[in-house]
């Protein structure tokens, strides 16, 4: 059997949840007003803005992402939930349900993000994780996996009713940015009113001004308040194709730390594409030119200034001889191409020999994958 080629001058990195580098950028012109903030473009991960945003801190209801989130990856959303008395019970804000009443789980859903109902988080997570204390090791079992590593749940809601029920900045952009990649949270989060229907009607109007009056760009979030946690925000805003998270923490002027943020990143930042889905042209050897392509687009937001320092370095398996070609089985994939931005690793993608006949559109999931196994699979084998 003859031998695979190896890897000629290739060096591996394994790579993080985001492998965007924190890359200075130009000074703005106004304040933040949040303890804490962070701005992040969506899809590279790229943090624009950040401000104390490792520093845990009360989050109020803002921890109810995680809640939707886990409700939605549930796969119950159409079961209807039995409300509880506890649930019934719960103090602060509300959406008024009734125990003994049923109500379909996306619908508690929509309560718990629109108007930050408190007892529709309690009726969905008895539903959902079986109680509130198998809830909350879903909650924080999740953040684990994502990274979030300055987080502790220890309720639903987000009240302060325990004293280290916690998070930071950068985590929850960790939540939110994989939290988009859900269709159907996109459309809860961006939904400005919801109506269920049933023998009491109800009409909930969402309480993120961003989104229903003050930003034309917002495309949804979530609002948080408690005495100690002061006010939480977390928005989405996209204009063209710049999609941005922004997070504040103890904000007493958040609509407008976010408004702010927003209008700087559209006005100095652009969404660049530095490898497109396809051919890959950039190849000169004779074996593999025409014949190596990117499974996916890479784009990365850029400032004017930091266009020409974008570079990309191509590492591919040593080509086979003459000989080896009539016997020669292409690995999977054939090479990667890194991408640099003034010296610091922004992006990875992985080369492959011959497209296949179709090429699936890419998450940011399915992308890191890719990358893992490429990572972790090159090498020489007998």
């Amino acid at each position: 059997m003859m031998k695979k080629t190896v890897v000629i001058g290739l060096i591996f990195f394994l790579l993080s949840f985001s492998i965007a580098p924190q890359i200075e950028v130009e000074a703005r012109n106004f304040s933040v007003s949040a303890e804490a903030a962070i701005m992040m473009e969506q899809e590279s991960g790229r943090i624009l803005y950040a401000k104390n945003d490792q520093t845990s801190l009360r989050i109020a209801s803002i921890t109810k992402i995680m809640t939707a989130l886990l409700a939605i990856e549930s796969g119950k959303m159409q079961e209807q939930v039995k409300i509880s008395t506890n649930a019934e019970g719960t103090e602060g804000s509300s959406i008024y349900l009734r125990a003994g009443e049923s109500m379909l789980l996306e619908d508690l859903v929509y309560g718990l993000m629109l108007r930050s109902g408190n007892d529709a988080a309690v009726a969905i997570a008895e539903h959902v994780g079986g109680s509130l204390e198998g809830f909350v090791y879903l909650m924080n079992e999740k953040a684990r996996e994502l990274g979030m590593n300055q987080t502790q749940f220890q309720n639903p809601h987000g009240l302060d009713d325990h004293e280290d029920h916690y998070s930071s900045a950068y985590d929850m952009a960790l939540l939110t940015r994989y939290a988009m990649e859900s269709p159907l949270y996109q459309e809860i989060s961006s939904a400005k009113t919801h109506r269920v229907d049933g023998d009491q009607i109800r009409v909930w109007h969402n309480k993120n001004r961003l989104l229903t009056e003050l930003y034309e760009y917002s495309t949804g979030g979530k609002t948080g308040f408690t005495k100690r946690a002061r006010r939480t925000l977390v928005s989405t805003a996209s204009k063209d194709d710049l999609d941005l998270i922004v997070v504040t923490l103890n904000a007493p002027s958040d609509w407008h730390d976010h408004m702010n943020l927003f209008n700087w990143a559209f006005d100095s930042f652009s969404l660049e594409t530095l490898v497109e889905e396809g051919m890959f042209k950039d190849i000169k050897d004779e074996f593999y030119k025409d014949h190596v392509f990117s499974p996916y687009t890479f784009e990365y937001p850029l400032l004017g200034s930091e266009k020409e320092m974008v570079q990309q370095k191509v590492t591919l398996y040593r080509p086979p001889t003459e000989e080896e070609r009539d016997q020669y089985v292409p690995p999977h994939p054939v090479g990667k191409v890194d991408i640099t931005l003034s010296g610091e690793k922004i992006g990875q993608v992985p080369l492959y020999y011959h497209p296949p006949e179709v090429v699936e559109k890419q998450g940011f999931w399915s992308r890191f994958l890719s990358i893992f196994s490429l990572t972790l699979g090159v090498r020489g084998i007998d």
